[in-house]
Formats: structure tokens, sequence, C-alpha cells
């Protein structure tokens, strides 16, 4: 008679923090979202917990590595998109569509410097938030694939080639923030006259491959594409946890 098998573990729900602690951790949150995007995601945490009027140490037990706050500031950002990326596979006309997830993917970039710098990079495998950037990627295969079976997009445009589009985007915004903020507008609409299939020629490149963008992105992220990211100390950015 074989044993019966043992009950399920549970996980135990998490405990609500103090009163103190929960207005340590929105104000942390608040202030790395002012700090990133005034100066990108690479922003010191020493001058986020000067931000939220707490020590260095009270961040590190509410995040204990970069990543862990990076992915909180952004999460509701990278919601933005993907309910925008979700409108534009609803959308009759699909080029519509289309403009619209690229016009939010960089309005979403040029507010926000951090945020410009995580929409270039792909998090690890094990981060919370690179579910959500997989959705992104599948949905915009989605929204190519819809414009190009109604006509509008040009055949040879691979889902891939999106990546052009923030990479770039990501420069202009740099260099012409407080001086035309506006520019990446032109910019992101001479690129979408390229893309219809009426002003297609051939191309002298082929698009890069899914394992190609996966490590280029990786690799701007700072992860070694060489191995498979299996921790977050590759985006601890050069601040290290204080001994205790």
């Amino acid at each position: 008679m074989s044993p019966e098998p043992a009950p399920a573990a549970t996980t135990a729900p998490a405990r609500p923090l103090r009163r103190d602690a929960q207005r340590n951790r929105d104000s942390l949150l608040a202030a790395a979202q002012a700090v990133f995007a005034e100066q990108g995601m690479e922003a010191s945490l020493e001058q986020v917990a000067k931000r939220a009027g707490v020590a260095i140490g009270t961040l590190y037990n509410h995040f204990p590595a970069r990543l862990d706050l990076v992915q909180e500031a952004f999460a509701g950002k990278l919601a933005i998109w993907v309910t925008a990326a979700e409108q534009a596979l609803t959308m009759d006309d699909a080029w519509e569509g289309l403009c619209l997830f690229l016009e939010t993917m960089c309005e979403l970039q040029a507010r926000d410097r951090g945020f410009n710098d995580f929409a270039s990079i792909r998090l690890p495998e094990n981060a919370c938030l690179a579910g959500q950037q997989t959705r992104i990627h599948d949905l915009g295969i989605r929204i190519v694939k819809r414009a190009q079976q109604q006509g509008h997009l040009r055949p040879d445009l691979a889902p891939e080639d999106l990546a052009f589009v923030i990479w770039s985007h990501s420069r202009i915004i740099e260099a012409t923030d407080g001086i035309a903020p506006h520019a990446w507008r032109r910019h992101l609409h001479l690129m979408l006259d390229g893309f219809r299939a009426e002003r297609a020629h051939p191309l002298p490149e082929p698009p890069l491959t899914p394992e190609q963008l996966y490590r280029a992105m990786l690799r701007l992220g700072g992860t070694d594409t060489l191995r498979p990211a299996t921790s977050t100390e590759e985006f601890s950015g050069g601040d290290s946890k204080p001994h205790r």
C-alpha cells in the first residue's frame, strides 16, 4: 500500500508592513521614479534615499538589489504599454493600431529618462517583470502581422525591427531633452513612412533573429550574454549593499 501524498505546501500571505515602513516604501518608490526620470536608470541609489528622506540602509531593507527597485518603479508604465498594445489589436484599422502601439511607447520614453533606458533592455528571465516584457513582445508580433495582413505594413518588416525604433528614439530623446522635447514625433513619423507597404524597397540586410535581439537587449542592460542570467547582480549598477 503506497503512502498517502503529503499535503501541498501553502505559501503564507505576506504580512502587511507597519505604517511607518509602508510610508518609507512609498516615499522610496516616489523618489526613485522622480530620480530615474531625471537622471536615468543608473542614477545613484544614495540620491534616491536622500530624496525620500531615509537612510540608504532603509532603501536596501525594502529593495535588496537595484533591479528590485527598478521593476517596482516602472511597473505602472509597463502596464500602460501593455494596455495600449491590447487596445491596438482591437482597432479596425491595423495601421492605426501599430501607430498607437509605437506612439505610446515613445511617449512613455520621452517623459522619463529611466523608462527610456528600461524600454531598451531585456530583463533576466527570473526577473518579475520579464513576463510583462515577453507579453509586450508577443503582442507586438501580432500587431505587426495584422498590419501586414491588411496590406498597410511592408511585408519584409520583422517584429524585431521595432527594436530599432526604441534604440534610435532613446538617443534622440537624450540629445533633444530640454531643447526640442517633441522632436521625437518627427523622427517616429519619418520611420513610420518608411514602414508603409507602398514605400518598400529591397533591404540590404536581413532582420535580427529573435535570439540576436534578445542578446542585444541583454547587453544594453549590462547582462553577460554568454551565459544565462541567473541573478540580479548584473543590475546592481555599482551600488553595493552596506555591510551590517
